[in-house]
């Protein structure tokens, strides 16, 4: 069971939460843990007994192409659920990719048969969880159309942008990594990585980025 402090957080964050009663969360056997970044902490073998809310941090969706690659489909930031995780849960087909985290995450595990309860037994639960899952396939089509008009400098600029924050200035991923995400070649990434850094707008080490000077990768994308 969650202690008083810690329910407090959650529902701070999911306040549609508040809905639940103190015999709720104690069968749904809640338990909130910490990961660094570039750690894949929800695949298909959790998805069989849990389900999770993101409490803290930014992590990536990804899921498996048709030609076996794995490629992100979302990007999920705290006070948010995974819409695939949710469609999974309700039609009894495993979770079909992983969870990885951009930076350190604090995630809340609840058991999958709490959850999907939850969801069909309380409106206000229901409400929230299938207006974020809209949310998040428009932000998936939006993506996609931006892709499709946007240089790739602007993507990798909105990428960088967005995979971190004032407070979290580093991004854990490898210059193939992020070629992969932005379907270019890593050589490609590593010139426009390498303008930044000499303009004292970067700072980069094996596996890692660190944004100095985020007012001024944004002009690239205005």
């Amino acid at each position: 069971m969650l202690t008083d402090t810690a329910l407090s957080h959650v529902i701070h964050i999911f306040p549609f939460l508040k809905v639940l009663s103190p015999r709720e969360w104690n069968d749904a056997e809640p338990s909130i843990q910490l990961f660094p970044a570039k750690t894949r902490f929800f695949e298909v073998q959790a998805s069989e007994i849990y389900s999770m809310f993101l409490l803290q941090g930014k992590a990536n969706i990804t899921v498996i192409d048709k030609d076996g690659t794995e490629v992100v489909s979302n990007t999920l930031a705290a006070g948010e659920v995974c819409g695939l995780l949710t469609l999974s849960g309700l039609s009894g087909r495993d979770y079909p990719g992983s969870i990885v985290s951009i930076t350190e995450v604090k995630v809340l595990f609840v058991r999958k048969t709490s959850f999907i309860k939850w969801i069909l037994q309380y409106e206000p639960i229901r409400h929230a969880i299938f207006g974020g899952l809209l949310n998040g396939m428009l932000r998936m089509s939006e993506r996609k159309q931006k892709q499709d008009g946007e240089s790739l400098e602007k993507r990798l600029v909105k990428t960088l942008l967005q995979w971190s924050t004032e407070h979290n200035s580093v991004i854990y991923i490898t210059h193939l990594e992020l070629a992969k995400e932005l379907g270019t070649a890593r050589e490609v990434v590593s010139r426009y990585l390498q303008r930044y850094r000499n303009r004292n707008w970067i700072q980069t080490g094996r596996g890692w980025i660190k944004i100095l000077q985020r007012k001024q990768l944004a002009t690239l994308v205005m």
